[in-house]
């Protein structure tokens, strides 16, 4: 049953945010609610690719992966009525802000980096996590990632509050009447 009857009015739906922000969640939830097909550009990666994004960066190097990430985005944010939750990195191509926010309704989840060290702590499939101090890590990454993530966005909806189902809801209101002008 869908949530919402304009639900197949609303546009393609693509979540940004830092790692643990709930982007994959929350986005499977939404196609859930939407009816709609889900896709993660990680692991559309991952699939073309046939191999993992660890092994993609220890390979190729954070370059590497970008440029692939760049060309998946691009061919993502073609498709109609999708939900598409991005990489964590996704914003830091000029192109690849310029797609999202064109092609589709951008949701800026936002995570206080506390709640991302919670999220994240067990993750060892995290490459820019593989250090002495996650924390401070994802702490560098949003202060040169969060104006790109606001920039991008049509929508900041922080997540700290609700289960991710409910924030999937709060997410279809939200646009619903808050419609792409």
């Amino acid at each position: 049953m869908q949530l919402f009857t304009s639900a197949k009015a609303l546009p393609s739906l693509f979540l940004v945010g830092p790692m643990g922000a709930g982007k994959t969640t929350v986005g499977k939830h939404l196609a859930d609610l939407l009816e709609r097909p889900f896709l993660d550009s990680d692991a559309e990666i991952e699939t073309r690719t046939g191999a993992s994004i660890p092994w993609i960066f220890e390979k190729e190097g954070e370059a590497g992966f970008r440029l692939r990430e760049e060309n998946t985005i691009a061919q993502l944010t073609q498709l109609p009525n999708i939900v598409l939750a991005t990489g964590g990195g996704a914003v830091l191509s000029a192109a690849n802000r310029h797609y999202l926010h064109n092609r589709g309704y951008v949701i800026y989840l936002y995570t206080p980096v506390e709640m991302q060290v919670q999220r994240t702590a067990r993750d060892r499939s995290r490459p820019l996590l593989q250090t002495d101090n996650p924390q401070a890590r994802l702490q560098a990454l949003l202060e040169v990632r969060d104006p790109l993530y606001r920039q991008t966005a049509h929508s900041v909806i922080p997540t700290y509050e609700g289960s991710a189902r409910e924030l999937a809801q709060k997410i279809i209101q939200f646009v619903s009447i808050n419609p792409l002008n």
